[in-house]
């Protein structure tokens, strides 16, 4: 992904989410995903599928029982 590819995602999903402090960026020798924050905190990773030419991306977020325990 280049990084108005990455920018334009940026927005999307600040705009879906309501929060401007997510953070889009281009994973070091990955060109197929990138790395999601949220302010400094790292929440998940973004792929991209080019299959037929269409572009859909998907976003994978595990979240730690340990997570929970502040919930």
């Amino acid at each position: 992904m280049d990084k108005s590819e990455l920018a334009k995602i940026e927005r999307h999903l600040r705009r879906t989410f309501a929060n401007h402090s997510i953070r889009v960026v281009g994973r070091p020798r990955k060109s197929d995903s990138a790395e999601v924050y949220v302010g400094e905190e790292f929440i998940g990773v973004l792929f991209v599928d080019d299959e037929d030419g269409d572009n859909s991306y998907s976003f994978q977020m595990a979240i730690l029982d340990t997570d929970l325990e502040d919930a």
